[in-house]
């Protein structure tokens, strides 16, 4: 879990106009979406009762193809998804960092830990979208979470994301991670063998040490409440 680094929150230059954009972006991307299933269905008709390929495409940032393949592309797929400095950001309360401010538009919860026969509290911070990220891509896969933090302090921070229990389907914290040369690495493999099928989504490039081809680098998080890479990841899954 990464440090809260010592610097100041970025300033809002126009909180009302950078919202508005925020919101129309992500209509367009949720739209973009909906346009895509439809699709999805109008293709597997048209072959189903004409018994031939068409191709059909929609816009949503880039154009894509529809064929048949592509009418099972997220069937039995999975996406793996880090946890701190991708999700959210930690800072336990009583330590240096935890005097640093930020934005108060930030998501937050104190959470508390048990380790080693005392309490410790952190304040967890959402990343801007997480909620309705969390919300769009369980529609297309199955969705694991796989940290290097322990589960004493992950397993509430995941309940807190997913609190209606439907959205996450597995677990994974630091025994299963693999330790090479200080690095934690990511056995994605646990969460589903057929490499095929499952992708993992880190703000640290050592997790994607096994399995290199199956990594999705995203800049880590930490404070800036303007941050779109949740919305902009969107498109690519």
């Amino acid at each position: 879990m990464s440090i809260l680094k010592s610097s100041p929150t970025p300033a809002m230059p126009s909180q009302n106009n950078g919202s508005q954009l925020r919101l129309r972006k992500r209509d367009r991307l949720f739209l973009g979406s909906i346009l895509h299933f439809i699709s999805l269905a109008y293709e597997y008709f048209r072959q189903f009762f004409y018994f031939r390929p068409l191709a059909l495409t929609y816009t949503n940032s880039r154009p894509a193809t529809v064929n048949r393949a592509a009418l099972q592309y997220y069937k039995g797929k999975t996406l793996v998804l880090d946890l701190d400095e991708t999700l959210v950001h930690s800072v336990r309360l009583g330590s240096p960092e935890s005097g640093c401010s930020i934005n108060g538009s930030v998501k937050r919860k104190t959470i508390e830990v048990q380790s080693d026969r005392q309490s410790l509290l952190y304040e967890v911070y959402k990343r801007p979208h997480v909620d309705f990220f969390l919300k769009t891509i369980s529609q297309w896969y199955k969705v694991v979470i796989y940290t290097a933090s322990m589960a004493e302090y992950a397993n509430p921070v995941i309940d807190w994301l997913d609190q209606s229990q439907t959205v996450i389907s597995q677990r994974y914290f630091r025994q299963a991670c693999i330790i090479q040369d200080g690095n934690f690495l990511k056995d994605i493999s646990l969460a589903e063998p057929d490499l095929s099928k499952v992708c993992l989504v880190d703000n640290s490039p050592a997790a994607f040490g096994l399995f290199q081809e199956n990594g999705i680098s995203l800049p880590g998080w930490i404070a800036n409440p303007n941050d779109e890479c949740l919305l902009d990841l969107l498109p690519i899954l």
